[in-house]
């Protein structure tokens, strides 16, 4: 099977707010995080009983992953050909007769199929946990290419780096749209990933403080769709990791064993890369 890699790139999505303004959104929440519902509504603090304490804004990664199949085979079959009247005991086809049988009263003829496949799966995934995620919408908004991934966003905010490597995300995709044909002869097969983009997506967090029962809670603020959610944590500060581009996008690394056993994928895979730009850094 052949694989071909294309594009490798590292976006920044634009946020649509910035700190001032979501300041302004946490602000006008602060009596209504620390619960929903009527135990809620009944143990609600006053606007002065709460604080915000602490805020920052940080940069989350996720994966779009664009993958296309294409099979392309011959294989025998055999036709079983139903015959309506019951006194045809034989039935010739361009000189090649053929008996029928009583019961079925059919005849069968050798064939050869001529079959094309194609699938795609375009798919998201959060670099952090690994979980596939309902985010297409995130590509519609404005981004712009981060050359170096040292500074994928603007200094004083806090960059999180993927836990999920590109290999683990194309892993996921192939497993769910590779499988076994059945074939006599195979003319093609092949894998094109065409796109692996690592995005990085602004959040505003803001944790807030209930002065007169000690209470706290985190609320995050989506700095494109502006949607608020309650439960989430605060990093405070960037947490130093070496991470480089050829560490992140490792889809050349990814084991035969681990796509299709016996394939040879990860072999053919490996060239591809290094006579692509994509593998020349």
């Amino acid at each position: 099977m052949d694989i071909s890699l294309g594009d490798e790139e590292i976006f920044r999505l634009l946020p649509l707010m910035d700190m001032e303004k979501a300041r302004e959104k946490a602000w006008d929440k602060k009596t209504t995080v620390f619960g929903s519902g009527l135990t809620g509504l009944l143990s609600r603090p006053k606007a002065e009983d709460v604080q915000l304490t602490y805020s920052e804004c940080r940069y989350e990664p996720f994966w779009h992953i664009v993958c296309h199949v294409y099979y392309e085979y011959e294989r025998r079959r055999n036709y079983a050909v139903p015959v309506i009247a019951p006194e045809v005991k034989r039935v010739t086809i361009n000189g090649i007769d053929y008996q029928v049988t009583e019961k079925p009263h059919q005849f069968t003829i050798d064939a050869m199929e001529h079959c094309i496949e194609e699938s795609g799966s375009e798919i998201i995934f959060d670099a952090l946990r690994g979980q596939q995620k309902e985010w297409m919408d995130y590509l519609r908004y404005d981004k712009e290419v981060v050359s170096d991934l040292s500074r994928p966003a603007p200094e004083g905010n806090i960059v999180v780096q993927p836990e999920m490597h590109a290999s683990a995300a194309v892993r996921q995709v192939l497993a769910s749209m590779l499988r076994p044909i059945q074939a006599d002869i195979i003319h093609a097969e092949r894998i094109d990933i065409e796109r692996v983009e690592l995005y990085f997506r602004p959040v505003y967090a803001f944790e807030y403080k209930w002065m007169t029962k000690g209470k706290t809670v985190v609320a995050e603020f989506d700095g494109l769709t502006g949607a608020m959610t309650t439960g989430g944590t605060t990093l405070r500060q960037q947490v130093e990791k070496i991470v480089t581009r050829d560490l992140i996008f490792d889809v050349g690394t990814m084991g035969a064993d681990l796509l299709m056993p016996g394939s040879g994928i990860a072999v053919r895979m490996a060239k591809a890369m290094v006579n692509s730009p994509h593998g020349q850094r």
